[in-house]
């Protein structure tokens, strides 16, 4: 995203978080605030939901059951992103997807009615909004498509450097992960099993393309992208 879009969709979201809790129930009484603990649910797949979430901190895994039984994280949201139940003719509709607290996560709940209205009164909010849901909904198809098609070295690329785009801080490597995450929380990420991820993760701290340590993940981003164009 541009750095101009970045700033702009910043601001309008934390405008809308500066309003205090009782300023937005005047105008969307359902709004709540609501605070949930590492590894809590905030729905299941499955699940009827008629509620919105929108993220005022921390970090949400949305992952989705397979018929197989093999469990795939789609997305990993963050501040201002938005999940939740739709209706169509008024039918609540099953949740596609598991949301699930990674740390600490503090959001804001609205029912589906308020939401829309929330949206109709704030037609910059809403686009920006639309945009995040949009590129969400084409990077996980992104996703899908290379956990189908190419082998795990480069879903274990395309993934890390997906993470350094969304969650990524420059440092003197290329970027510094924001969010901790484990080798079998990353696994689940790239599609595959924890020991196959992490012999590749070693062997990729063997060549200088990334270092971890318990608490982060600095990736070298311009050596992931050109050994990419090799395979």
């Amino acid at each position: 995203m541009p750095l101009l879009e970045l700033n702009t969709r910043s601001r309008l979201i934390n405008e809308f978080f500066e309003y205090s809790l009782e300023q937005l129930q005047k105008d969307y009484p359902t709004i709540q605030e609501i605070n949930i603990l590492n590894k809590d649910f905030l729905y299941r797949q499955g699940d009827h939901c008629s509620s919105f979430f929108w993220i005022k901190s921390g970090i949400v895994k949305l992952s989705h059951l397979t018929e197989q039984g093999t469990e795939i994280t789609t997305a990993l949201l963050k501040q201002g992103d938005v999940m939740g139940g739709a209706q169509n003719n008024s039918v609540i509709q099953e949740m596609e997807e598991t949301a699930q607290a990674l740390g600490e996560v503090n959001l804001y709940r609205i029912a589906y009615n308020d939401f829309k209205t929330l949206m109709s009164h704030r037609a910059e909010l809403a686009w920006y909004v639309f945009e995040e849901t949009y590129t969400r909904k084409q990077r996980i198809e992104r996703k899908l498509r290379t956990i189908l098609t190419q082998p795990v070295e480069m879903r274990v690329i395309a993934t890390l450097l997906e993470l350094a785009e969304v969650f990524g801080i420059k440092c003197i490597h290329g970027y510094a992960l924001e969010i901790h995450l484990t080798q079998q929380e990353l696994a689940d990420l790239v599609g595959a099993s924890r020991p196959v991820v992490s012999t590749i993760l070693n062997d990729f701290r063997s060549r200088g393309m990334l270092d971890y340590t318990r608490d982060q993940i600095c990736i070298n981003d311009v050596a992931l992208i050109n050994l990419s164009k090799l395979k």
